[in-house]
């Protein structure tokens, strides 16, 4: 029998069993854990064999570039995806599908409204006031501090793609959306559905017998398309009324005019760029929070840095970047430390290629392991540490390390690599920056405290045991004691809100049109 095993031009690997490969030996729960293991023992680029199927799994950032980035053509397609793109999404999640002229052009529509240019010019005035209200909401309710975090990722993305803001955690659409995540999640987990891509068969057993995958897969394709068609049919009456706005969804909508993507396309393109941006953002926030506790020194040198340079009587914004380098750095720390992606989004090969004298054949699927690659202690020493301090004098952007000829500059594999860049890159790292920046500035992030023993309540920061399952990493929910450094500072960001909700809020509040009535 040859189904399972590998192609001996093919990287080494775990040894197999025929038929299927090394599917016995994938790791339920957290494989990027075993995926770096099998990287100390068989390299930067090895091959696992599921059935007939061939993972590769990359752990090397030179091998990296030179697939991902230099051979982007041929390993840009994504592997087949049965529930994700064919049953949940039918076909029109841009983040799954293949490198076709379709998937062009809704990145290129995504991505226009997420250019540098005008991430500054467009959106800094949303960055600015949703920080601060988040601020705010700290300040008056600290133990609720995760919520603020998932509202302002939320409401940030939501004025990007609708036009609409979230401005509490109890808005429709927001609880919607938190709902459909949430069962989106369990479904993403490895051993929630059978192996169908794998072994296609499976779908003709009756689904009892698989823990009713087709059932639960179902209900997240009908809430999912439930909600996206809400917040389209929500624009669609806005502009009806009262015209367009400047967000993504009105931007795709004024120039689908010859309707070369479907009512569909269009509903998923916006939804897919708001479920991207609302989960992965306050997931990297929260591992950022776990760390000011788990590595107070990092805080106090945030600290000084900010007094020195910002000092109690202005809030900071993006046009402080530049002078705030230690700050800057422990944000590029935050993506690398936990990175929310741990093993990405897998690609395909649409040809057979040639790496480093191995053959990978068409269809090879490609794992890049973020995880492995971000606690490389040859590259990064005493991985588990968290150290801005690795990133001294370097602290361009994200999007320049990762479009640099030159592997070694890459900071982090946060947002992807080649062709499948994350479009929304800039608007990301801007966002992640000005949460970091302005709690540092206005917050100190201790660790809460027992009533009855007095002694504080330890924050459990291993991968291991306090970070959830899933495809994204996040903590398991934790305590902590979030507390305002100086009354001017509180008094700064109440005044900052007012004029946030007078000045800038209101252009995003027009709800009249959420939800109309389905004709």
């Amino acid at each position: 029998m040859t189904v399972g095993r590998r192609d001996r031009r093919m990287p080494e690997g775990p040894p197999t069993l025929p038929i299927i490969g090394n599917l016995h030996q994938m790791p339920k729960v957290k494989p990027y854990l075993q995926f770096t293991k099998w990287a100390r023992t068989y390299g930067g680029m090895y091959t696992l064999k599921l059935g007939s199927g061939s993972v590769v799994v990359l752990t090397n950032r030179r091998l990296v570039k030179q697939l991902l980035d230099k051979k982007s053509a041929t390993s840009s397609h994504r592997p087949v995806s049965l529930v994700q793109q064919e049953m949940i999404t039918e076909g029109s999640h841009m983040l799954w599908m293949n490198n076709t002229p379709k998937w062009r052009l809704m990145r290129k529509l995504v991505h226009q409204d997420l250019t540098e240019v005008i991430c500054d010019r467009e959106h800094s005035r949303i960055h600015q006031a949703e920080s601060i209200q988040l601020l705010n909401d700290m300040l008056e309710f600290p133990d609720e501090w995760m919520r603020h975090l998932k509202r302002f990722s939320n409401s940030i993305i939501m004025s990007i793609v609708y036009g609409i803001r979230s401005p509490s955690n109890n808005a429709p659409w927001t609880k919607e959306l938190n709902g459909v995540l949430d069962l989106w999640a369990k479904i993403n987990e490895f051993g929630a559905t059978p192996p169908i891509d794998i072994f296609p068969f499976l779908k003709w057993i009756p689904q009892r017998y698989l823990g009713n995958w087709v059932t639960r897969t179902k209900i997240v394709h009908d809430k999912l398309h439930e909600l996206y068609d809400k917040l389209l049919r929500s624009v669609e009456a806005r502009r009806e009324a009262t015209g367009p706005m400047h967000c993504i969804a009105d931007r795709v909508l004024d120039q689908n005019g010859d309707q070369a993507l479907s009512r569909h396309n269009v509903m998923f393109l916006a939804g897919v760029a708001l479920k991207g941006g609302s989960d992965t953002t306050a997931s990297t926030l929260a591992s950022f929070v776990q760390a000011m506790i788990a590595f107070p020194e990092v805080q106090r040198k945030a600290h000084a840095e900010l007094d020195a340079v910002i000092g109690p009587s202005r809030i900071p914004d993006w046009n402080d970047y530049a002078t705030l380098p230690y700050v800057a750095a422990l944000v590029k720390e935050t993506m690398r430390w936990r990175p929310t992606a741990p093993l990405g989004v897998p690609h395909a090969l649409s040809e057979d290629e040639w790496v480093d004298g191995k053959f990978l054949p068409k269809g090879t699927v490609v794992f890049v392991n973020v995880w492995g690659l971000h606690h490389d202690e040859h590259k990064f020493p005493d991985s588990d540490t968290f150290d801005p301090g690795r990133y001294t004098g370097r602290i361009g952007s994200s999007a320049e390390y990762a479009n640099s000829a030159d592997y070694e500059n890459r900071d982090h594999y946060g947002f992807g690599n080649g062709r499948r860049l994350c479009p929304g890159i800039h608007l990301a790292d801007r966002n992640v920056w000005h949460v970091i920046c302005k709690m540092l500035w206005a917050f100190e992030i201790k660790p809460k405290f027992d009533a009855q023993t007095s002694s504080a309540i330890t924050i459990d920061t291993s991968v291991e045991t306090g970070y959830r399952e899933g495809l994204t990493m996040c903590p398991y929910d934790f305590q902590c004691d979030i507390q305002v450094r100086d009354q001017a500072r509180a008094k700064l960001i109440a005044s900052s809100l007012a004029e946030a909700k007078a000045d800038v809020f209101p252009k995003y509040e027009r709800t009249e049109f959420f939800m109309p009535t389905k004709a």
